[in-house]
């Protein structure tokens, strides 16, 4: 990496444990010329930012490779494998097991009225 580094780029440790994660190249056609560190971290930089994809730094890859690798990703299921497995080891590192077993659930998330009804059906009631 030849450029400043950003706070969301992935440090060393943390390229070393994605990095076998991550998609193959496609066999045939044209060989992979992108550095897929710096791939990943457009993304990281694209998500911790909040910018839009034509706002990248230009010190990334090109927003348009960025993009495509993101949404071939994401469309083959490659994201949601990488989340479980990093998920799945960091649990077993704190000694938990690998997959969660209970979910809280919030009841207080949905608000209902006291009386139970709508107030504009009791008044046209009224009349």
């Amino acid at each position: 990496m030849s450029r400043r580094s950003y706070p969301s780029d992935l440090t060393d440790a943390q390229w070393k444990e994605l990095e076998p994660l991550l998609p193959p190249p496609k066999s045939g056609g044209r060989p992979r010329t992108a550095d897929m560190r710096e791939i990943v971290n457009a993304m990281l930089y694209l998500s911790r930012s909040g910018c839009s994809w034509r706002m990248l730094p230009h010190e990334f890859p090109p927003w348009p490779t960025a993009h495509h690798y993101y949404r071939q990703w994401r469309r083959e299921g490659h994201w949601a494998k990488i989340h479980d497995t990093l998920r799945e080891a960091l649990r077993k590192q704190e000694g938990r097991e690998t997959s969660p077993s209970a979910a809280i659930l919030d009841s207080q998330s949905v608000k209902t009225t006291e009386k139970g009804v709508l107030r504009g059906a009791m008044t046209r009631a009224r009349r």
